[in-house]
């Protein structure tokens, strides 16, 4: 689990599909299971005070975006205002969002060539590329993966680089694009010489 501080009365928190087993927690529990997902965001805005030195009072609106193949990434604003609330009493609304987004990071892009020849295997040619602090990024929309199952495509690209935390919006804000469209076809085509 990650936790920042964007400001004064806002903090974010990033958990990985792993930190959230580790707590005993499946991706449908937090759709399906509120009870234990009110306990786990209790949890986490403990920890986040504890770790932040941030004061829990008052209002919590509390956002969550699933993402596919990344985890969760959960941003939290506090409201302050002139309520008499009682002791240890916090109320959270809660927003869930999942992506259609699949983004992972890569080190180094001979390994984006390596991957891109399994992806072909499977009919897969989407995706867009970026570069970003020195790493590579491949993005893929839902519709990208044709008909092959996700959980597939991520365990192909877990082989060969890391799920990333980075969304879609900063790599189009602070990313170059290498290939807008079309990217596993476009490398196989340029340096695996795959028509």
């Amino acid at each position: 689990m990650r936790i920042e501080r964007v400001s004064a009365n806002q903090f974010t928190i990033f958990l990985t599909f792993d930190d959230l087993i580790e707590r005993g927690f499946t991706k449908d529990d937090l759709w399906y299971d509120a009870k234990e997902v009110r306990s786990l965001f209790t949890d986490m805005m403990h920890e986040a005070s504890f770790e932040l030195g941030f004061e829990l009072e008052g209002e919590l609106i509390v956002q969550v975006h699933l993402m596919q193949a990344q985890g969760m990434h959960v941003t939290v604003t506090q409201k302050i205002e002139d309520a008499d609330w009682e002791e240890d009493y916090i109320e959270m609304k809660v927003t869930l969002d999942e992506s259609d987004e699949f983004i992972f990071s890569f080190a180094d892009f001979e390994d984006m060539i390596k991957v891109t020849a399994y992806l072909s295997s499977l009919s897969i040619e989407g995706g867009t590329v970026y570069h970003m602090d020195s790493r590579y990024y491949m993005l893929f929309e839902e519709e990208d993966l044709k008909q092959n199952k996700k959980e597939n495509v991520i365990a192909i690209m877990s082989e060969f680089s890391t799920p990333s935390i980075v969304t879609s919006y900063r790599l189009s804000e602070y990313g170059k694009v290498i290939f807008t469209h079309d990217a596993v076809k476009q490398i196989n085509t340029y340096f695996l010489n795959k028509n």
